[in-house]
Parts: C-alpha cells; sequence; structure tokens
C-alpha cells in the first residue's frame, strides 16, 4: 500500500490520528475507560492497574517497530529546536497536565467526542497556549 518514502506527513498524520481514535475507541468501549495518557502512565507509575496500563503504555512504544515492520524503515523525526528547550517544553507539557487533569488524547479525542465542556475549555487552552508560544518563539527567533 504505502512505503516509507511515500508516507509524507500528510499521510504519517492521518493514519497516526485514525488510529489513535480507533484505540480511544476500543478502550471506551471494551473496557468502559477514557484513554488519557497521562492518567495511564500517571496510574502507571503509582502501580495502579499495571496490567492494562502497562500494556496500553508498551503498544505505545511498540508502535515506531510496527511502522518499521510495515514500511521497511524507521519514522522520520526532526527535531528542530535545541535539547534543552526540549526538556523544558516537556516540563511544561507535563505541568499543564496536571493542572487540567488530562493531557491532548484525554480532553482532546475522549473529552471532545463526549462533548464535555470541560474538555471544550482544556482544549481551547491547549490551542491558545500553543499558538501564544509559537508566536514569542518566532519573535525571539528560536
Amino acid at each position: 500500500m504505502f512505503s516509507g518514502a511515500t508516507m509524507n506527513g500528510y499521510w504519517a498524520s492521518l493514519c497516526g490520528g485514525m488510529l489513535i481514535g480507533l484505540s480511544a475507541a476500543a478502550f471506551l468501549l471494551l473496557d468502559g475507560r477514557i484513554a488519557g495518557i497521562s492518567g495511564i502512565v500517571g496510574r502507571l507509575l503509582l502501580g495502579q492497574d499495571r496490567s492494562l496500563n502497562g500494556a496500553f503504555v508498551l503498544g505505545l512504544l511498540l508502535g515506531p517497530v510496527a511502522y518499521l515492520g510495515a514500511f521497511g524503515d524507521w519514522p522520520v523525526v526532526r527535531i528542530a529546536v535545541p535539547l534543552p528547550l526540549v526538556i523544558l517544553a516537556g516540563f511544561l507539557v507535563g505541568f499543564g497536565t496536571r493542572m487540567g487533569s488530562g493531557c491532548t488524547s484525554g480532553h482532546g479525542v475522549m473529552g471532545l467526542a463526549r462533548l464535555s465542556p470541560r474538555s471544550m475549555a482544556a482544549v481551547a487552552t491547549f490551542m491558545a497556549t500553543g499558538i501564544l508560544t509559537v508566536t514569542l518563539m518566532r519573535i525571539a527567533g528560536l
């Protein structure tokens, strides 16, 4: 169907989005739970429901291996900012996730699909913060 060379950004994004939606829907239909990655990782780190949360995280980690098996090469990852900035951004995302009681997958995928007002507010906050951050970084030349 696709080779790694034809798997450009749009196809990769489309396939990734479809797989996220499919896995979130399967998690809800099969287990009755919301597929919020930050909550799953947090519960795993706390030692809660290790088998289910561990299987979900293991599936996330094996995604690139499945990509390699399907397309014959590793997905291309380009990080255009310095590593300290990536680490700072990761810390801020984690902090924001805890403040918002959820992350993009929980609020953006599951919450919006369920028409949750709390998730609508959270996603609006994520988007506004992201737009502001990118604007400030471009102004600063980063």
